[in-house]
């Protein structure tokens, strides 16, 4: 895979711009191992253990918070066979503090929340929605086909059931996504300011979005790119989408649904990953977590917008 060397255009600043301050929420850990994620590599290469990040978003001027993702609930008794495979199988996980914990930590309680943005369905960053009453969650269009599909109807799904409140959850129809940027063709802006956009993120998951904030009032960026890839290697060109074919070379194990959607959306987001300015972070970048656990990119501090 080749990521282009096109420089990416990101919207300048306005006068008395308004920007997203973003805070790093502990959400839970698990494993996961490299080789089911990126091509050509041995069963025998271990990472340390991964974060499932959620974060808090802040607007500048009026203060409103938006929540992306939620990570890992700590009750698993709602996961169904197939996600309880997977952890006690390839990926275990351990949910010390959730994302509700890690709000009330930093002295914001998770039912003063108005709206939590979530990258996609998969149990690793749905969180417990029950934990924050007064919350409309937001979630890409497509996402509804999959939360009506869950196990048993789909044998195979990473889906809990239930995984939303009906009358508090939105899905937002791809004509919301009216402007393009930074390589990215469908963008929806959220405060109508510039300061935070949803990017429509195809590839991994039916609804999976991506965002796209604004981090100081003259330029800086940050992505937070949710399930778009699982090892940086693939955001550098260095490695490609781990897939096999089964006898009639169909696509029968992959971690995205649509693998060549997916390839073009890493594409994009290695594009960005490039620009000055801007810091692209995947949720399970288990790099960056090693380097800044328990440090000040957690809430109640935040994350230091990128150098321009």
């Amino acid at each position: 895979m080749s990521t282009s060397n096109d420089p990416v255009t990101l919207p300048p600043p306005a006068p008395n711009q308004a920007y997203t301050i973003v805070s790093a929420l502990e959400a839970g850990v698990l494993d996961l191992p490299p080789h089911l994620f990126a091509a050509d590599v041995s069963k025998d290469e271990k990472i340390p253990t991964c974060p499932s990040l959620s974060f808090l978003l802040k607007h500048s001027k009026t203060g409103e918070k938006v929540v992306f993702d939620l990570g890992i609930r700590k009750d698993i008794s709602k996961f169904t066979p197939p996600i309880m495979n997977l952890v006690n199988g390839v990926m275990p996980i351990n949910v010390p503090q959730d994302a509700a914990d890690s709000l009330a930590k930093g002295g914001v309680p998770p039912e003063t929340i108005k709206t939590i943005i979530v990258s996609h369905a998969h149990f690793d960053h749905v969180g417990d929605h029950t934990l924050f009453p007064n919350a409309t969650f937001i979630l890409g269009e497509g996402a509804d086909l999959a939360l009506s599909t869950p196990y048993p109807a789909d044998p195979s799904s990473i889906v809990i059931p239930d995984s939303f409140p009906p009358d508090r959850t939105k899905f937002l129809e791809r004509s919301a996504f009216s402007d393009s940027l930074a390589g990215f063709p469908a963008a929806y802006d959220y405060f109508q300011d510039g300061s935070l956009y949803i990017i429509d993120s195809p590839g991994h998951f039916p609804g999976h979005i991506n965002v796209l904030a604004r981090t100081s009032p003259n330029g800086s960026w940050i992505y937070l790119a949710g399930d778009t890839c699982h090892d940086l290697r693939l955001l550098r060109g260095e490695k490609e989408i781990f897939y096999e074919t089964d006898l009639h070379g169909n696509i029968c194990n992959c971690f995205h649904k649509n693998k060549e959607a997916a390839a073009e959306h890493i594409r994009r987001v290695g594009a960005l990953n490039k620009t000055k300015g801007v810091h692209v972070l995947i949720a399970h970048d288990w790099q960056w977590y090693e380097k800044n656990k328990g440090g000040p990119v957690f809430f109640p501090g935040s994350i230091p917008a990128a150098s321009l």
